[in-house]
């Protein structure tokens, strides 16, 4: 890893990396110049962060599932009971999912860096169903890779119903996190 960079150089990638996702979601063939206009800064000191096309493509890559590892932790997986971990844990994935669209749904996105954090997701996710398995949530003989799969593709449904042009309110979030887990849980049979 390199050094450090400078609290300026700091906030003009990351002001690089927000402009880039708002950009590329709307279009992704956009040039660094746009993207660095859409960030206010100029294209020298965008080629300046970033070399080239492909280099910005991994740093969002790594970006974006950083934060969704972090939104991943700050639902407390491994402390909270968790029912309540799973709820928070869904709400924060899909705010930082609603957030990072165009780069955690492109397949430039599957760099290396970003395989290893995908990775560590993969295993922070199933270690919260078998606690969740453990407490009685699932059931004992639950395929758990499978539930994984199936809890991600019900999270990609849930995005569906969230405005792309803006940020979904606590509420919102909140009603499709709950839907997720709902349907995880206890399928579409009825709650007794």
């Amino acid at each position: 890893m390199g050094r450090a960079l400078r609290a300026d150089a700091e906030r003009s990638v990351r002001a690089i990396l927000e402009a880039a996702e708002q950009v590329l979601v709307d279009d992704p063939g956009a040039s660094m110049e746009q993207i660095g206009e859409r960030a206010g800064l100029t294209r020298t000191t965008v080629h300046r962060r970033f070399a080239n096309r492909k280099a910005l493509m991994d740093a969002l890559a790594i970006s974006a599932k950083q934060q969704l590892a972090d939104a991943i932790e700050a639902g407390n997986p491994d402390s909270s009971p968790p029912l309540v971990a799973l709820h928070r844990v869904t709400g924060n994935v899909l705010r930082t999912k609603n957030s990072w669209r165009f780069t955690l749904g492109s397949p430039l996105a599957d760099t290396s860096a970003a395989a290893e954090i995908w990775d560590r997701i993969n295993v922070r996710c199933l270690d919260l169903l078998a606690r969740a398995q453990r407490d009685g949530l699932l059931g004992p003989d639950t395929d758990l890779e499978w539930t994984r799969q199936v809890y991600y593709a019900l999270m990609s449904e849930a995005l569906q119903r969230f405005p792309e042009d803006k940020e979904p309110d606590a509420k919102t979030t909140d009603t499709l996190a709950t839907l997720v887990v709902d349907t995880l849980l206890y399928g579409a049979s009825p709650r007794t």
